[in-house]
């Protein structure tokens, strides 16, 4: 493994454990809080859409790789695939009702709001779509 990706997962999980301890002196979200997450704005999931939810940070690096790849997903994939990215560090209590242990996270759900896949850690477009594929959602389709 390279000095660089050491670093990177250093960095990573340096703010992992600052969430935790950021999360554990807030107690629970604050009332009014339907989302449970602090505020973060997350669409709602759409209708009949499989979602990838993506947790990290605009300033962790395996983060900024995957920055990209989400916007081209984004794009790409329009009403046929809901792409949503939550910065940790912008909303600490974003990662909560997730179980965040590492970031970048990549969550999958299905087209009826169900957890299928995680990954934690960059993730290639080409990857992704390979997952995607192997759920048996197939975006080339839909």
């Amino acid at each position: 493994m390279s000095k660089r990706w050491k670093i990177a997962i250093v960095v990573a999980l340096a703010a992992v454990v600052a969430i935790v301890v950021i999360n554990k002196q807030k107690g629970s979200p604050p009332a009014g809080d339907k989302t449970g997450q602090g505020g973060a704005q997350v669409s709602p999931p759409a209708a009949g859409l499989p979602r990838l939810l993506d947790l990290g940070s605009v300033s962790c690096i395996p983060c900024k790789m995957m920055a990209p790849i989400l916007e081209g997903l984004k794009k790409e994939y329009a009403g046929r695939l809901q792409v949503e990215f939550i910065d940790v560090n912008a909303t600490p209590d974003a990662a909560v009702p997730y179980n965040i242990t590492l970031i970048p996270t990549q969550i999958f759900f299905d087209a009826a709001g169900k957890e299928v896949f995680r990954h934690e850690g960059f993730f290639s477009k080409q990857d992704i779509l390979a997952k995607w594929k192997e759920l048996g959602v197939d975006l080339a389709t839909r």
